[in-house]
């Protein structure tokens, strides 16, 4: 599959399309078509306009790695194929600019990939942000938190083998640099009766398994464990595996190392945590008989163990599991009375018992998450919504009524924000729109939680509960009849003999009416309340901090209205924030990869509205902004709205839509917002908007850059300078030159940083010389990065599409670990061998010394130790080993030549390089020369890259001391291709320049204004200039006084001071200078031009 799959936008196979807004054909087998057509491409995201569908591929995709996070950081969201993280960056960036709370929907049903897409979104946001020690504290526990909840709340249903049994909203929260400096879970209805029985091919929760499995030898003894299938509370499904799961390693990667300590959980909490789950297994095996109408313990041995583990007396316990505590009232006085229970109320206690533990473990660990990462005022927030998903078991109990009551509110939000709100908002702004119908859910919200006319069930429930006394079946039944007499004539409900059907947005789902009541009542006996509090365990008393002297007053709280409250809170919440969808989709039952039920899937789409939300999208407009918000964010487009507009907002937003060129079918004004229809032409005013902010910053980065390279560069030098102190002679012309680093201009070069990685820094980059066995000199471009010595070079492609085209190829690169020393002669050549085990390399830089000196740094580094140079003039180099032909040496031999260009004879294994006096080996740089630098013309030096196939280059005063010299480049090759750097200028010409010179070099600036500048400011800035000097007739063209000399290439100017020519083109040569940079005249025009790209005549 890798080889027909590419992550990347400009290679992507086409599958289907990435926007189902583009579909030709709007309905659900169309939808269902396009989605699996996707799927079995392994593409497992699609969009919807801005909503973000996720498949479950059911395997582990490739396309999650920090690749794809730098590939989607900062991105629009056409320029990639659809992810789940284009949409949180999507979403972090409008948390940052527009300062406003965000929040992602993850809606679907179980086993539909809801909670994988958490972790994923959660992690994103961990590596995009910023932040130091405190941040990746806090980053840490966000991460953490997450295996941690998912044991002590997740578990193997037979429709998920991960399920949530528990919903949670996760916001993180941030400063406002966009750092996460701290967060808040919100959890809702943990399936508690999962701790006490689960239904066949299921699992209670994880961490029971993980404990049992991953638990040392001590642990195993001092917590009494034994194989699953020993415990009651475990044994009734039969299920103890999880496919791809290892409990053990889950167990050392959250209980008990990391998750806990990070947490901040003493290491006392988290033994008597573990006490506490061994303590519910072993609670679990207590069973009863009935004996005379009463409920007795059927084995007292097995109280000792469950008594120990949780810190309280065992002759308690037993009294406590089997009779309770009632208050009488009899004329106006209130007696305690013990009441005797019989087997069935002696197992309800059992496990009222075991759940309240769990329950109040659970909750325990979720506040202390909450405090370790809370913080005291809340500037940004990002929420995370990973529910549990619609259910539909064969039987459905309390708890899938509550999950499913859960979701519709969840759809309904939904509804309400991208179908209704939507629709409503374009009537009110007079913007023309055809309605388009939709099934609106809030009757089934009404159904379940209305409290009067007609009361909603759970109102309904509420009420049977308040007047019940003793657990049995006759208050379900009384239940079954109220609802019949309340809600029975409502078009979503039904009843049937043992229960009640109500038909949600997504399909109809029969409820068993059995322990209805039982569940909601959800009561906690102070009897167990006073048993828990008497253990000698600090920290199960905490879990139990009632006050049973206080006089109760009103109904208990229930379960069916703790979990209306807290969904109703969570709809308030999320309705102050922007939401962000994502619907995730079931493919099939069997949890296989490439398994596609298409009655399943079609099922999905059409109550997820999926259909609906297609149309309202491409009818209506993907973006909407009030007038001054609008204006506010993109004035800085235009002069006249920067930095205020003065007229009507509405004049002021379609003066900016046209500034820009925006079609007139592309918007509409309403009566207090603008509306944009397509997604692209808001990306075009974000571009524009970058583009502007780019370029200031670009300015202004530039200048501090430069004024921080100089220093670093003038301290290089010197240092560079002492590599070859005493050891080699020095270059007349190169000895104070600055250093630049990449001679390449890699900026503009993507065919050569293709081989480096994203963000890998360059330190190094030179057009070089490499010499093979014959002495033949090839040209080879070598990049030196903190990860080693890149050496490329073109080849001609022998098959494939780009047959016959020359392509760069990375020759070789080379590990700073594998370089044995570099030898260089004692002469002022510009030769160098990089010795390897292998074979050694032969090359020639006019920059070896800067080369030398940050390749010494990188190695010392890298290895801890010195880089080992050698300095003779004769010097040996292993040659490659080549078919049978063996590698062999060659020998390298220096002598003393004719002027300062080396000049190179090859005979057999033996090559001669001869070449002139240069400087001592003593000779240092001068201090003068770096300090004239900062004369006046070094504020106007260019920062981009040499359009000459030379390199970005920092320039500055030539020394007047020196004589005039020959241009230290080697003589450039008759090839056709100019020299790979321009020499890098020393410093200004100012002080050779004249007055009237001085003006019409800034004359020659005005006119050709430096790129990114707009006209309007170019305008204004001649304006304030004073005008030139008059200039009655045009000067004569000046006869030649002195040399000329020749293009050998064309030279196109960088600076409004250089010198433009083509090849051929013959002018006056006024002065030579030993930095390599001449002046010269031509057609009228003096300036600035490379020596090494001209020839004397």
């Amino acid at each position: 599959m890798a080889s027909k799959y590419h992550w990347q936008s400009q290679n992507v196979k086409q599958s289907g399309v990435d926007d189902m807004v583009l579909l030709s054909k709007i309905n659900e087998d169309a939808i269902v078509e396009n989605l699996k057509k996707r799927y079995m491409d392994d593409y497992i995201f699609t969009y919807i306009g801005s909503v973000l569908i996720s498949v479950n591929p059911f395997k582990q995709m490739p396309y999650f790695t920090d690749r794809e996070i730098e590939l989607y950081q900062g991105a629009a969201q056409y320029e990639n194929p659809p992810h789940i993280y284009a949409l949180t960056d999507n979403m972090y960036r409008n948390m940052m600019i527009d300062g406003e709370n965000q929040c992602v929907i993850i809606s679907g049903e179980s086993g539909a990939g809801k909670t994988v897409a958490a972790k994923y979104i959660m992690g994103y946001i961990s590596k995009v942000s910023g932040g130091g020690d405190k941040v990746q504290h806090v980053k840490d526990i966000i991460l953490l938190s997450n295996p941690l909840l998912e044991a002590f709340g997740n578990a193997k249903t037979v429709r998920n083998n991960n399920s949530s049994r528990f919903g949670k909203y996760f916001e993180i929260q941030f400063s406002r640099g966009g750092e996460p400096d701290g967060g808040k879970i919100s959890n809702f209805l943990l399936e508690k009766s999962r701790v006490v029985s689960q239904n066949e091919n299921e699992r209670n929760f994880h961490v029971y398994y993980q404990l049992i499995e991953g638990a040392s030898d001590h642990q195993k003894e001092a917590l009494g464990l034994m194989t699953p299938d020993y415990y009651y509370y475990l044994n009734q499904s039969g299920t103890y595996k999880v496919d791809g799961t290892n409990d053990s390693k889950d167990f050392q990667e959250t209980c008990t190392m990391e998750a806990m300590q990070v947490i901040g959980i003493q290491d006392g909490y988290q033994s008597q945590a573990l006490q506490i789950i061994a303590g519910i297994l072993h609670l679990g095996n207590i069973s009863f008989v009935e004996e005379g109408n009463y409920g007795k313990v059927e084995s007292t041995d097995l109280l000792a163990f469950p008594a120990y583990l949780l810190g309280v007396d065992q002759n308690r316990l037993q009294e406590k599991l089997t009779s309770r505590k009632m208050d009488s009232k009899w004329g106006g006085k209130t007696e305690s009375i013990d009441v005797t229970l019989n087997q069935e109320q002696a197992t309800y206690t059992r496990d009222a018992l075991a759940k309240a533990l769990y329950t109040r473990l659970f909750d325990y660990l979720v506040e202390a998450i909450n405090k370790a990462i809370q913080k005291p005022n809340e500037e940004y927030s990002c929420g995370v919504l990973d529910i549990y998903g619609f259910e539909i078991f064969q039987r459905n109990g309390f708890e899938q009524f509550c999950i499913n009551f859960v979701n519709e509110k969840l759809q309904q939000i939904f509804i309400e924000l991208t179908l209704k709100a939507e629709q409503e908002e374009y009537v009110q702004e007079g913007i023309k729109w055809t309605p388009i119908e939709y099934f609106n859910n809030k009757i089934v919200c009404d159904l379940i939680e209305n409290k009067l006319n007609p009361p909603g069930i759970m109102s309904v429930l509420d009420d049977v509960c308040a007047t019940m006394h003793a657990k049995g079946e006759g208050a379900d039944g009384n239940l079954l009849q109220k609802l019949q007499a309340a809600v029975g004539t409502h078009e979503h409900f039904n009843n049937y003999n043992s229960g009640f059907i109500i038909h949600h947005y997504a399909g109809k789902v029969s409820y068993d009416i059995s322990g209805f009541c039982e569940r909601n009542r959800d009561v906690l006996f102070t009897d167990l309340i006073e048993l828990m509090q008497s253990s000698t365990q600090e920290f199960i008393c905490s879990l139990f901090p009632e006050n049973l002297n206080t006089e109760k007053k009103g109904r208990p709280t229930t379960a069916s209205s703790k979990i209306k409250k807290q969904a109703n809170d969570l709809v308030n919440t999320l309705m102050k924030c922007t939401p962000h969808y994502i619907r995730c989709i079931k493919p099939n039952e069997t949890k296989r990869a490439k398994d596609w039920e298409e009655s399943r899937v079609k099922h999905q789409v059409e109550y997820l509205g999926l259909r609906e939300n297609i149309r309202v999208r491409r009818a209506g407009f993907a973006f909407r902004r009030a007038f001054n918000k609008f204006i506010q964010r993109y004035a800085i487009l235009t002069m006249e709205t920067w930095p205020q507009w003065s007229g009507p907002e509405q004049q002021g937003v379609l003066h900016l839509l046209r500034s820009v060129n925006m079609d007139t079918d592309q918007y509409q004004l309403g009566r207090t917002k603008v509306f944009v229809k397509n997604p692209e032409s808001l990306f075009l005013l974000e571009e524009m908007r970058e583009r502007k902010f780019d370029t200031f910053a670009r300015t202004i980065q530039k200048a501090w850059r430069k004024y921080i390279a100089r220093k670093k560069y003038e301290q290089m030098r010197e240092e560079a300078s002492d590599i070859l102190y005493n050891s080699k002679e020095r270059r007349r012309n190169s000895i104070n030159r600055n250093f630049v680093g990449d001679y390449l201009g890699l900026e503009q070069r993507p065919e050569l940083r293709q081989f480096l990685t994203k963000r890998e820094r360059v330190d190094f980059a030179d057009s070089v010389n490499k010499y093979d066995r014959r002495f033949k000199s090839i040209k080879r471009d070598m990049i030196l990065t903190p990860k080693g010595i890149y050496v490329i070079g073109l080849e001609k492609v022998k098959k494939g599409p780009e047959k016959g085209q020359i392509k760069e190829v990375l020759k070789r690169k080379l590990e700073f670990s594998s370089i044995r020393s570099v030898s260089l002669s004692t002469r002022q050549d510009d030769f160098f061998i990089l010795h390897e085990p292998q074979y050694d390399s032969l090359l020639e830089s006019n920059f070896k010394t800067e080369f030398l000196s940050l390749l010494s740094k990188r190695y010392e580094e890298v290895t801890r130790n010195k880089l080992t140079l050698c300095f003779s003039d004769r010097l040996e180099f292993k040659v490659k080993k080549e078919g049978w032909w063996g590698g062999g040496v060659r020998v390298v031999v220096f002598q003393r030549g004719e002027g300062d260009m080396a000049q190179s004879k090859p005979g057999g294994k033996t090559l001669v390089i001869s070449v002139g006096d240069g400087l001592p080996k003593t000779s240092k740089p001068t201090r003068k020369s770096a300090q004239q630098g900062h004369g006046g013309r070094r504020s106007q030096n260019k920062g981009r890259g040499h359009q000459n196939g030379g390199a970005q280059v920092s320039r500055g005063r030539p020394a007047p001391a020196q004589q005039p010299q020959q241009p230290t480049h080697s003589t450039p090759h008759t090839g056709g291709r100019p020299p790979s750097a321009a020499p890098p200028r020393l410093g200004s010409q100012t002080a050779r320049r004249g007055p009237a010179q001085t003006q019409q070099r800034n004359q020659d600036f005005l006119n050709v204004p430096e790129q990114g500048m707009s006209g309007m400011q170019r305008k204004k800035s001649i304006g304030h200039r004073p005008p030139p000097a008059p200039v009655t007739r045009p000067r004569p063209q000046p006869r030649p006084q002195g040399p000329q000399c020749r293009a050998l290439y064309q030279y196109v100017g960088q600076d409004t001071d250089e010198l433009s020519f083509d090849v051929n083109d013959v002018f006056d040569l006024l002065m030579e200078d030993g930095s390599g940079w001449w002046r010269g005249r031509l057609r009228g025009r003096e300036g600035l031009f490379p020596g090494n790209y001209v020839e004397k005549i």
